[in-house]
């Protein structure tokens, strides 16, 4: 597999060398972006693409990464370089539960919680919606 990035990635410097016009600092920039790469950096993408398609508590973003295969370590890492108003997700839940089934304001903190809110998160997140 090594053997085969290394090639896919020579025929990528020649091609964007060519597209340069042979300049060689293009291509040690380029040559640094893509070996800052880390399954850390990945993780934190899949984060950010996860946030973009609905709401989720720190530990559940968590969660769904280390179930998309990245390690604990991985998926805290991109979790905690992430700017996130949990406050702000938790009332995108909290408004996500009541489109689809009555909750009292009490029974939405309690189900928040349980999806990893921290109860002042919860609370945050339901006295929003009044």
């Amino acid at each position: 597999m090594k053997k085969v990035i290394t090639v896919i990635t020579g025929i990528f410097l020649t091609l964007t060398l060519s597209a340069c016009g042979g300049s060689y600092s293009a291509i040690e920039e380029i040559s640094a972006t893509v070996a800052d790469v880390t399954f850390e950096g990945q993780a934190e993408r899949a984060a950010n693409n996860y946030l973009l398609m609905m709401p989720f508590s720190r530990s559940g973003l968590i969660e769904q990464l280390e179930f998309e295969g990245y390690s604990s370590s991985e998926a805290t890492l991109a979790v905690d370089a992430l700017s996130v108003d949990y406050n702000e997700q938790a009332y995108r839940a909290a408004k996500n539960y009541l489109l689809m089934m009555p909750f009292s304001s009490s029974e939405l903190v309690e189900q928040l919680e349980f999806e990893g809110y921290t109860q002042s998160q919860a609370i945050s997140g339901v006295s929003r919606i009044g």
